[in-house]
This record gives structure tokens, C-alpha cells and sequence, in this order.
């Protein structure tokens, strides 16, 4: 084989450059999508969306956590003078904030929950919002709705004092009877709860102890519906083996997209 001159290699060597950039143009053109593409790409459908991780989602959507609250009110209202329906609540810390803030970087949200985007968002139609309109649409979605509104009820149901025995009224109005302490009862009763995979099941116990308002909070204190959410009647140590009329149609387990993994599975 003849030796290459060196003006053969410099060409050699400039081609594979000019390959690598145009193969890295090509890369880079290839992630970058319009919007429409955008809407389209299989994260936001399933299955992949399961398998979403929130650096995924907030690559695209992460002024959905930078974004703040204003500083005033169009009416001129000051937020460091008004109380939102939230801060209600003595266990809320902190000034206010937007939505998905309250729920993924508050102080409470980082001890008591472990809430991720997929948790509430599982996708939706774009054709026309409309889940059932083509035979390929995703099953399960709901109407014109980017999340579905049990999700949200599981934590802003109404509290339905009328299925808890000793209960007089609702909790505002029974909680000094009880010291303000909803251990009083569930410290026997209904045991085997909050075992889901996006509450941090430890924390809660604990803060139950603490102020009987971190439980409150989840179980009418914030309530943005007029019903409560139907909780699974997992079986509990010292359970009753006659079901109560309200509890028939209740299901025993969680939802198998919600349910903790057990202790150890990765």
C-alpha cells in the first residue's frame, strides 16, 4: 500500500468532520419539533406517559413551576394581605403559591407527598378533547378534561361524617369533642391506609400525631367537591366481618395504578 501524502490525509480528515458535524445537524434537527409534533409525541399518550419522568415533562413544560403568583390582584389587593382558601389551614406554610407549586415544591407537598406529573396526567385527545372519538383514541380519558377529576377528589372530597360512627357533624364543628386529634379513633379503626405511591405513608402517620389538620386538610379541610371520595376498605387488624350498608360497594383494594409498590420492590 503507497504511502498517503499529507494533502490525502488532510482531505480524509476534513471529510469525517464534515460527516460528524452534518450527522450532529441532523441529530439536533431531528429532536427539535414544531409544535404540532410537539402534541403528538408518544410521551403524552400511553403506554410511555406511564413511564414518564418528571425531567421528561419539564423539559417542555417547566414554566409550570417557575411560574408565581401575582403580587397584587388586578382590584389591588395585596396577597401578603389576603388569606387564600388554602392557607385556611394552620399547617400551611409559606406565602402563596400557584398550583402546581402547592403540589410538587411546597414544604408539605415535599414531606407528605411524593405526587409526580403522571400522577395527574395521563394524556388526553387532541382531535377534540372527546376520548371516544376514533377507534384509536386512548381508553380511560375523560371529557374535555386534562386530568380526571377523581384523581383530584382522592385529596378534595367532602368529609362524610355521616358513614363515622360516634361522628355528631362535621369536623369543624366535632373536632373539640375529640381534641382535634382524628387518632382518637383511627388509631384502631381503619389502620391499614395511605398506601399509595404518591403519599409518603410515613410522614402522614406522623404528622397525624402532630396537628389533627394535616389530616383534615386532605379529607374536607381543602375540599373542592360536594362528595367524598369512595377510600378502598383495605382489611385492618381487629376488622369487623359484617360490612356496613355505605361500605358494600366499596372497593378492598386501590387502584393498581396508584398502589405502593411493597417495601424493598424496585
Amino acid at each position: 500500500m503507497k504511502p498517503r501524502s499529507i494533502y490525502q490525509i488532510f482531505m480524509l480528515s476534513l471529510s469525517i468532520l464534515m460527516l460528524l458535524s452534518l450527522s450532529t445537524a441532523n441529530a439536533a434537527k431531528a429532536e427539535k419539533k414544531n409544535y404540532e409534533q410537539a402534541r403528538w409525541d408518544p410521551i403524552h399518550f400511553k403506554p410511555a406517559i406511564d413511564k414518564a419522568t418528571d425531567e421528561q415533562c419539564l423539559a417542555c413544560h417547566q414554566e409550570i413551576l417557575d411560574r408565581k403568583v401575582r403580587k397584587e390582584s388586578p382590584a389591588g389587593v395585596k396577597a401578603s394581605d389576603a388569606l387564600a382558601w388554602y392557607q385556611t389551614l394552620e399547617t400551611y406554610e409559606g406565602e402563596q403559591e400557584t398550583f402546581h407549586r402547592r403540589h410538587l415544591k411546597t414544604p408539605m407537598a415535599k414531606r407528605l407527598m411524593k405526587l409526580k406529573c403522571n400522577t395527574c396526567h395521563q394524556g388526553n385527545d387532541l382531535r377534540d378533547e372527546n376520548p371516544g372519538s376514533s377507534a384509536t383514541a386512548q381508553k380511560g380519558l375523560t371529557l374535555r378534561k386534562m386530568v380526571d377529576p377523581n384523581v383530584c377528589l382522592m385529596c378534595h372530597g367532602t368529609f362524610n361524617y355521616k358513614v363515622m360512627t360516634g361522628l355528631p357533624g362535621p369536623w369543624p364543628e366535632s373536632s373539640e369533642t375529640f381534641a382535634n386529634n382524628c387518632l382518637t379513633c383511627h388509631a384502631a379503626f381503619r389502620t391499614n391506609r395511605h398506601k399509595v405511591n404518591f403519599l409518603n405513608t410515613e410522614e402522614i402517620e406522623k404528622a397525624g400525631t402532630e396537628n389533627g389538620d394535616f389530616c383534615y386538610g386532605c379529607h374536607g379541610g381543602r375540599a373542592w367537591f360536594r362528595v367524598g371520595f369512595p377510600y378502598p376498605r383495605h382489611e385492618w387488624p381487629g376488622m369487623a366481618k359484617e360490612i356496613p350498608d355505605w361500605a358494600k360497594d366499596r372497593p378492598t383494594e386501590s387502584d393498581p395504578r396508584f398502589a405502593a409498590k411493597p417495601s424493598g420492590d424496585k
